[in-house]
Order: structure tokens, then C-alpha cells, then sequence
């Protein structure tokens, strides 16, 4: 485990001394409740003996990823190559890739990745396992697989059972190649009924016990039973079986892990600073964050395109390219041209893609900035 930080984070300009003298819009971190998220769910995988592999694609930053690591988790995962080349830069060797890389151009990217890390590799089919087989033998080194099984989310993976484990066999026969864990990703359940969501984390997780266990006992030494999503892991760690869970929006939080009841608004560590460019009393407001601030991504149980902290029963009701417009009833607006407010992401994840930069605080002290290192690209 890596336990060396990267470069502290650049230091803004010297009048730059709190939040609300920031340009918007602007996203924002708050250390302090970061610092928060990352041992409670470090404490929960501490206190049940199972590994913790932070999926990144929430952060894309080195330096989070170094203090999720110095706080207890057993590596990274990763969505992308891309991902993966930037956590490897940093000095971070264990890695989960949690997306098949198909085609002679990645699997190239690959071979340069083996030479420096221990990258694990995710596929739900012999077709994605077979030229992964041949690097293997060209490389002269045996790669680690996981078989992502499909638990209910439907997109990627074959059902759990007899199907994944008939795979996982049947790849693990391939030379060169290593079956050593299952995966899987229930973040279907999240859209469901908030009552039922303990019992679905727990279904997924079971699931993907059952499927390991087919799979030993057809001969493959399967060594992590890996469950994902920030609100099924609470639940995935009580399953008897499970050896390693994958969140990653827990170190930041968003309105889909609030109205999910895993936190309160309090432990949202990211909002987007803003600033009100129009008042319309008893109609609406406009402000400078739009579509390509916040992301255009709903919350399936909350109106709006995010929470104004300060004004939850505000809703904002539309967003334009570069503009957010917020529904005001009767009567005098409870904020004028000019004022700065701060709006919580539905979907974090993607409101930190679109940024470029993290204005990072404690409270509202500004302490820094950092790049967001693995932005902007899907492979």
C-alpha cells in the first residue's frame, strides 16, 4: 500500500481567503467532511474484516485516492485506462480496472500498465477474456480476472449462478489468465423504494457468494467476493462471504446518497459555488451554473437538478448550457443579483468530470486547489 501523498495542493492567490471571494462557478470540496466520509466507511470495513477498494471514478484525483489509502483501503478501482494510468503515475500499483478494454489500442495501454502495477481486469465474456489470454502469454505474466455478474442493474455482466460461474470457469482454463474474484454493481437499487434498499444490497451481495461459490467448486480458486455502490455497502458488509466492497461516491456524497438515507446533507462534501444573474421575484432566479456545471442528471426521488444548501424547498426547475433557473413563489426573493450560493450535485461523479479544478476548504476557509487529474476522458 502506498502511503505518499502527491504534491500538496496549489495554493490560491493571497486574497483569495474564503469561499465567497471565489469566481463561479466553481466546484468546491470541503476537507473536513471528505475526511469524514472516508473513515466512516473505512471503520465499516475495518470492523467486518473485509477489504475496501474505493472506486475513483468519483474524485479522479491522486490525492484523495493517497489519503483513502492511507486510511485503510486495500487499492483502487478504476472505470477507465485512462483512470488507471493516472493513479499509476502517482505511485499507486493495485488496481481494479471495472470495464473490459476491447481492441488492440487498449489492450497495448495494458501491456504498458503490467510493467508498473498490478492491474486486476473485470470482462463479462470469453470474447473480451480470449486477447486478454494472448497479452498474458506475450507478456510472460499471468493477469488477474474478476467476472462482473449481472445481480438486477442489467447492463453489464451474465445472470449470478451457473451462468457467471460457467464463465468464470471456462476463462479461468485460458492460459494465462487468472479468475480471482466476482464483482458485481447494484446501483439499480438506489432507484427503488428507500425501505426496500437494505434487502436488495444484501440479495446483490448473496448473489455473488452463491456465484463464487460455484465457481470453487468447479475448481477456480476464487478469492474476492466484490459487491460495488456507495448505498449497498452499509448492507453488502452483514453477507457472510463478501471479502471486498468498491464505493466511491461516499467520500464526496450527493442528493442521490441523501434521499437514499446513507447520510444527511451535512456530509455532502462537494457543492457548486454560484452566483445569482437574475431575479425575478415570485417567478424565478437565474444563476451561472447550467448543465455543463451541475450535469444534467435527475435524482430519482427529488425534483430539481440539485439542492441549494440553505434553501432545500427551492427547486431548480431548469438548466440551460450555462445557466440553472430556480422557481420562486410569492413574495419577496430570498436572494439578489450579485449574491453567491451553493448547490449540491444530484450525481456528484459527473459534476466533478465537467470541472477542471477543486476549490478545496475547511468550512469556509479556503485552503487550496487541485486539478481534477482524470477529467474528460472515456477511455
Amino acid at each position: 500500500m502506498s502511503t505518499h501523498f502527491p504534491a500538496d495542493p496549489e495554493r490560491l492567490s493571497p486574497h483569495v481567503l474564503t469561499l465567497h471571494q471565489i469566481d463561479t462557478p466553481a466546484l468546491v470540496v470541503d476537507l473536513d467532511v471528505v475526511e469524514r466520509n472516508i473513515e466512516r466507511y473505512a471503520k465499516l470495513a475495518r470492523e467486518r474484516g473485509i477489504k475496501l477498494r474505493p472506486h475513483i471514478k468519483t474524485h479522479k484525483s491522486p490525492y484523495f485516492a493517497h489519503m483513502q489509502l492511507a486510511r485503510g483501503a486495500q487499492g483502487v478501482t478504476v472505470a477507465t485506462l485512462y483512470e488507471a494510468e493516472v493513479m499509476a503515475n502517482a505511485g499507486i500499483a493495485d488496481i481494479l480496472l471495472a470495464y473490459p478494454p476491447i481492441g488492440k489500442a487498449k489492450l497495448q495501454r495494458l501491456a504498458a500498465l503490467l510493467q508498473r502495477a498490478d492491474v486486476k481486469v473485470s470482462l463479462d465474456s470469453f470474447a473480451a477474456a480470449e486477447p486478454l489470454s494472448e497479452l498474458a502469454q506475450a507478456l510472460g505474466k499471468a493477469i488477474e480476472i474478476y467476472i462482473d455478474v449481472d445481480t438486477g442493474l442489467h447492463r453489464m455482466g451474465l445472470p449470478a449462478g451457473k451462468p457467471s460461474a460457467q464463465l468464470g470457469a471456462a476463462v479461468n482454463r485460458l492460459p494465462g489468465l487468472k479468475v480471482v474474484g466476482v464483482m458485481s454493481h447494484c446501483g439499480h437499487i438506489g432507484a427503488g423504494p428507500t425501505e426496500e434498499l437494505p434487502a436488495g444490497a444484501r440479495q446483490d451481495a448473496e448473489a455473488l457468494v452463491e456465484t463464487a461459490e460455484l465457481m470453487r467448486a468447479a475448481g477456480v480458486d476464487v478469492r474476492e467476493v466484490s459487491p460495488g455502490s456507495t448505498t449497498g455497502t452499509p448492507y453488502a458488509v452483514e453477507v457472510k462471504g463478501v471479502t471486498e466492497v468498491r464505493p466511491g461516491t461516499y467520500i464526496f456524497n450527493d442528493i442521490n446518497t441523501v434521499v437514499n438515507g446513507i447520510v444527511p446533507v451535512s456530509e455532502c462534501a462537494v457543492s457548486v459555488l454560484t452566483t445569482v444573474v437574475s431575479v425575478h421575484p415570485g417567478d424565478r432566479a437565474v444563476i451561472d451554473a447550467g448543465s455543463k456545471t451541475l450535469s444534467s442528471d435527475r435524482c430519482p426521488k427529488r425534483e430539481g437538478f440539485g439542492l441549494i444548501k440553505g434553501w432545500p424547498e427551492l427547486i431548480i426547475r431548469s438548466l440551460s448550457e450555462e445557466h440553472g433557473v430556480i422557481t420562486l413563489g410569492p413574495g419577496e426573493a430570498p436572494f439578489a443579483v450579485g449574491d453567491k450560493i451553493q448547490v449540491i450535485p444530484n450525481h456528484v461523479c459527473v459534476a466533478v468530470n465537467l470541472a477542471e479544478t477543486m476549490i478545496l476548504v475547511r468550512g469556509d476557509r479556503v485552503v487550496g486547489k487541485l486539478p481534477v487529474a482524470a477529467r474528460g476522458r472515456g477511455a
